[in-house]
């Protein structure tokens, strides 16, 4: 498929449709391909976020082990009421 600068503006939603169908979409700009819009795969995308060096970086912290309760203690005011 082929777009145009002024497609990806107001027809975005097709332009992503077809990517999900698995169509590879060309950007023209005056006329000219300048880009394309490749889809990937949920594998490829899963094997990404999981090898993020950031990806598990809390998960061997005691604070965090109950999320409600870790929030309530960010969210507490720093100073108390007497």
């Amino acid at each position: 498929m082929k777009a145009t600068i002024v497609d990806l503006r107001y027809r975005m939603k097709d332009v992503l449709s077809a990517v999900d169908r698995g169509e590879t979409v060309t950007v023209l700009y005056r006329g000219k391909p300048k880009a394309r819009i490749v889809p990937i795969s949920k594998k490829e995308a899963l094997d990404k976020i999981i090898n993020d060096p950031a990806f598990g970086m809390w998960k061997d912290r005691e604070d965090m082990r109950d999320p409600a309760a870790y929030v309530r203690k960010i969210r507490q005011g720093r100073v108390f009421d007497l």
